[in-house]
């Protein structure tokens, strides 16, 4: 876990995005990791260190609850240094909490990568704070799996899945398809165990998806639009599918590649038009190539994984037949909904930090400056320039030179 920074910290001279506003020349309190107050004016804190914001912008730290990587790193290397690498890099964008994302891949793989995270996390004391393990398949349609490896996809596997959540119990979030047999009982066991059931690579129609979300607990649609079906004809008959779904139901929430590339600027204000900023989650979905020079990288782990080209902004298959991962960061999808979909810029900072703080249970700690919350700060500019980076009340990023 990030070390908290004893005494206290003011940072002023900043507009602070605090409750759905932007508060001028205001100011943050910061008591031993924590949210003290966020006062509107400049008080006198006692023996603090002070941060000067500069007139720069000071929000909530960003929270990625879909990542796989960066910095020529990736989880699925399952090792400490994979991850420390990955936290340290995404936080120089922004990015204070991440919930490492896993790939479909062998069951000895998968638990190298869960041992690995256990002991990444109690010596991560310069990058994003792990949150919990996201699990990405293996439980996929075989037709809408992307880049997933298919010699890995299966159907729900009750023995299996019951061993590996008894085995690791910081495994938060589980991603699978609903309409494959066993998937809905997936869904309610993961679900009894405080582990967010989530559709993705999936094939399902509204039928399966209106079981799924009222008996199996699955309540977000994995980066919306990417491997999943909309509207399809079976016989003559026309079906809705995950999309139309996740728009019917007003309690679906749903996460976005904000990339400008894996959605273009219509989807992007659609989206945004029908659930709003309550319900949609910005996420990078990462790979290894993120906030790294465009070429040749690899997918997944060196040992197994899929060697993809890297151009025009996002991961593709050599083929170019088809994306196969993003290399965004937390910064960049700010600049996206800004620039593509038209947001204002405290409704995009809430999908980056109080929606998926709620998504995933921890509002109370993350998301958010009310008091007693972890002190997650950003600063950045109107470019939406990472500026400075708090994680529990330690800076572990600061850009050399501050500008406006």
């Amino acid at each position: 876990m990030i070390n908290k920074m004893s005494g206290r910290i003011k940072i002023f001279n900043g507009q602070v995005i605090h409750q759905q506003q932007i508060q001028l020349g205001g100011c943050i309190l910061i008591e031993n990791g924590k949210i003290l107050d966020v006062v509107q004016q400049d008080l006198d804190f006692p023996d603090a260190q002070l941060v000067d914001a500069q007139g720069n912008f000071v929000s909530p730290g960003f929270i990625d609850i879909h990542i796989h990587g960066g910095g020529g790193a990736d989880f699925m290397d399952g090792t400490v240094e994979a991850f420390l690498q990955i936290a340290q890099t995404h936080a120089q964008h922004g990015t204070t909490s991440m919930l490492p994302t896993t790939l479909t891949c062998e069951k000895e793989d998968l638990i190298q990568t869960l041992e690995a995270y256990q002991k990444a996390q109690l010596c991560n004391t310069r990058g994003a704070d792990f949150i919990g393990m996201h699990l990405e398949g293996p439980y996929f349609a075989l037709a809408q799996r992307g880049a997933q490896d298919p010699k890995f996809i299966r159907d729900p596997d009750p023995a299996e899945y019951r061993e590996i959540l008894d085995s690791f119990d910081f495994i938060k979030r589980w991603s699978a398809a609903p309409e494959l047999k066993g998937a809905v009982e997936f869904g309610k066991y993961v679900s009894s165990k405080g582990v967010l059931a989530a559709i993705a690579h999936t094939d399902a129609i509204y039928e399966e998806v209106m079981d799924a979300f009222q008996n199996g607990g699955f309540t977000l649609a994995t980066h919306f639009y990417s491997a999943m079906s909309g509207v399809t004809r079976r016989n003559a008959f026309r079906y809705a599918g995950v999309i139309e779904s996740a728009y019917l139901l007003d309690d679906m929430d749903v996460e976005i590649i904000a990339d400008g590339v894996h959605l273009p600027a219509p989807l992007l204000k659609l989206i945004y038009k029908i659930k709003g900023p309550n319900r949609i989650a910005l996420i990078t979905d990462a790979m290894r190539a993120a906030d790294m020079p465009e070429g040749e990288s690899t997918l997944g782990s060196y040992k197994n994984g899929l060697k993809v080209i890297i151009e025009d902004g996002v991961a593709k298959l050599p083929d170019r037949t088809s994306f196969a991962g993003s290399v965004a960061t937390a910064d960049r999808l700010l600049r996206t909904m800004l620039d593509l979909a038209e947001v204002p810029l405290v409704e995009a900072v809430q999908m980056m930090t109080t929606t998926p703080a709620r998504i995933m249970g921890i509002g109370a700690q993350k998301g958010s400056f009310a008091k007693g919350s972890d002190a997650d700060v950003v600063l950045f500019n109107k470019q939406i320039d990472i500026q400075q980076t708090f994680v529990k009340g330690q800076s572990v990023y600061q850009k050399t030179t501050q500008a406006l």
